[in-house]
């Protein structure tokens, strides 16, 4: 089975085209889609709920929570799992402006993971208003400590933090990445996946495309081709099946969840 567990159809940089969408979930067998960061939270995860529920055999919704803004109790957990089908949760710490360990969002881990909900931390760092102290992946090893049972996803690898990402990797067995690749990066997609080769962690990374910015197909490509982007040159380099253990990665279950 291939997963790509990271898609929108909600985007704050231009408009997502949602047959775009379909016709790129095709290259797939199941996709998580991740609701936007901006908006009314109750709009936007009623939108994603529309959608994906017209696609339950393809995707999988994350729903947008904002712990310091929204009812983020487990009975409104409940709500979003039982009555909207959305199976995780997607929180924008740095845009929406508040601390990972805020007090707030400490008792919104503690619910989902009662109820069983992922949490995937979307790093959006690049956006100017964006606070960056809130992106730095050691702040997740509190997290991680006190909610040993809550599966957590470190959205882009940390993106600028990636040695941070692969240390919480090594530490923590509830901590996942999202390996999502831009295919025109070539080194920084060479750098990333030595990287948590020689930290001995591949084995903790989920394939993703990052749609729109880039789409399953290209991605996969580009990541079983990993060795030929150093054909010529003297660079170390991954194993094959290492590489396509990524792309083949049984996601679903090491989320726990039922689809």
């Amino acid at each position: 089975m291939i997963v790509d567990c990271h898609t929108h159809i909600q985007d704050s940089v231009r408009e997502v085209d949602k047959a775009e969408h379909l016709e790129a979930a095709e290259t797939v067998d199941t996709c998580l889609v991740l609701a936007a960061g901006d908006g009314n939270s109750e709009n936007i995860n009623k939108e994603l709920s529309d959608y994906v529920n017209a696609h339950k055999n393809k995707m999988i919704g994350f729903a947008l929570v904002r712990p310091t803004e929204d009812s983020i109790n487990e009975k409104d957990l409940t709500y979003l799992k039982d009555k909207l089908g959305l199976k995780g949760t997607v929180l924008y710490c740095a845009s929406s402006g508040f601390h990972p360990v805020h007090t707030k969002a400490m008792q919104f881990y503690e619910s989902a993971q009662k109820v069983g909900f992922p949490v995937f931390f979307h790093n959006d760092s690049v956006y100017q208003e964006a606070v960056l102290d809130y992106t730095q992946p050691y702040l997740m090893d509190e997290v991680a400590r006190t909610f040993p049972d809550l599966k957590i996803i470190m959205g882009n690898m940390g993106q600028s933090f990636l040695e941070q990402t692969l240390l919480l990797l090594a530490k923590h067995n509830n901590v996942y990445a999202d390996l999502t690749l831009n295919p025109n990066r070539v080194w920084q997609i060479y750098n990333t996946v030595i990287s948590a080769y020689e930290r001995e962690v591949l084995d903790k990374l989920f394939f993703g495309s990052g749609f729109p910015l880039s789409n399953a197909g290209e991605c996969i490509e580009t990541l079983l081709g990993f060795n030929k982007l150093i054909a010529d040159t003297n660079l170390p380099k991954v194993p094959r099946d290492h590489i396509r253990h990524i792309v083949e990665r049984d996601t679903l279950s090491l989320l726990d969840i039922k689809h």
